[in-house]
């Protein structure tokens, strides 16, 4: 694809994946994405926001073939996917300097062949001239890197973010028009890559709050015209209300915690709880992370396989713990055949959750109608403690 015009002497280049479906080997990427870099031509220096993954060398190699001379290449964050080809375009402009944070160049060195003295860091606030266009750098550690930083085009008003507000998205629009689509995009890349990072994404807000923008401008996904759409969603995703919401992620073998979830699910809608059941054997664990941003309540389901639980239940637990949602509640049901510490080997894995734990329900082989009146029972404390919290 050619070099796309935001304003006048500022391009978009960089690469479409439109087949990309998996991100560090981790993350599901139902949408494929992008990867942006930026060209600014001022009227005395030309720099070039970050680049782009190393196979897709040769795509931001042609979009540069009319930029005879660059000055300053500009990495915001130091992961490969924005950093890997760094090498080849110090390469191809061997006069220009690498221009980042002291962290990153630490990083930047410890993962990529360069030369120390290609590369110049700069300062939290500090700008960079280009002529008619002034280059502003303002750290942004732990988005969601330690070593991130964004950078503002002062005079046009166009906010680099890298991967703050950014999307996993594969599309030719070049502003996101479709914000519902971007929006859940948005969120699923806020679930995955920055909710464990949420209060200081939170105090990075307030930091960029004084800031006049027009644009912003992300290292993955589309554009936004509309700053104030994805600055309110981030804002509501670390410190907005939770929603009156259950996730019920389970595995079930041979359909007795697949019973207790069902008839969990409808008592707590009966109160006027909205349920989301994740099938951990099938689920886009995007999807799950997704639900973990703003819910009330996590109640995980699971088996008991080799006296613990099912790996899957395990693996759901460990994810959480990892990712640090807001959540207040959480609660485990499911079923064992002769015993087993699967309460214990679940708990001990979310040391990270600042949550209250309600009395968990494991039964023996299917549930009974007391085990039923017991998840009765259950739905009823998390309808309460709902209303208490005013999610109701």
């Amino acid at each position: 694809m050619n070099p796309r015009k935001i304003k006048d002497n500022i391009y978009w280049m960089g690469y479409i994946d439109w087949d990309a479906r998996l991100f560090d080997e981790l993350i599901p990427l139902p949408d494929g994405t992008s990867y942006n870099a930026y060209l600014i031509a001022g009227s005395e220096k030309t720099v070039l926001i970050d680049t782009v993954e190393p196979q897709f060398f040769s795509e931001l190699e042609a979009q540069l073939k009319d930029v005879a001379k660059l000055d300053y290449l500009v990495s915001l964050h130091a992961e490969q996917d924005h950093s890997g080809s760094i090498p080849r375009v110090l390469a191809k402009y061997p006069n220009a300097k690498l221009v980042t944070t002291p962290k990153a160049k630490g990083i930047l060195l410890d993962i990529l062949d360069i030369s120390a003295d290609a590369i110049i860091t700069v300062a939290d606030g500090e700008t960079l001239s280009l002529g008619d266009k002034t280059l502003e750098f303002i750290y942004t550690p732990w988005v969601h890197w330690p070593e991130t930083m964004v950078a503002y085009l002062q005079e046009d008003k166009i906010l680099f973010s890298c991967d703050f507000f950014g999307s996993h998205i594969a599309t030719t629009y070049l502003f996101g028009s479709d914000e519902a689509r971007v929006y859940e995009a948005a969120k699923r890349y806020y679930a995955e890559v920055m909710m464990p990072f949420g209060n200081t994404i939170k105090k990075h807000l307030q930091k960029l709050a004084p800031y006049a923008i027009d644009i912003i401008a992300p290292s993955h996904g589309p554009l936004h015209k509309r700053p104030s759409f994805i600055i309110d969603a981030h804002t509501d995703w670390v410190a907005g209300a939770l929603k009156n919401v259950v996730i019920l992620p389970y595995v079930s073998m041979h359909n007795s915690t697949k019973t207790m979830v069902d008839h969990l699910a409808a008592m707590l809608s009966d109160r006027g709880v909205r349920v989301e059941l994740f099938n951990l054997s099938v689920t886009d664990i995007g999807k799950l992370a997704i639900a973990l941003v703003d819910a009330g309540t996590i109640v995980i389901g699971t088996p008991t396989v080799l006296a613990g639980p099912h790996p899957a239940a395990a693996y759901c637990a460990f994810l959480a713990n990892a990712l640090r949602p807001r959540t207040k509640y959480l609660s485990i049901i499911g079923s064992y055949g002769w015993g087993g510490k699967t309460v214990e080997t679940l708990a001990g894995t979310i040391p990270n959750l600042k949550v209250e734990i309600i009395e968990p329900i494991l039964i023996k082989g299917f549930p009974t109608e007391q085990d039923l009146q017991s998840l009765e029972s259950l739905a009823q404390t998390i309808a309460e403690k709902h209303k208490e919290q005013g999610f109701i």
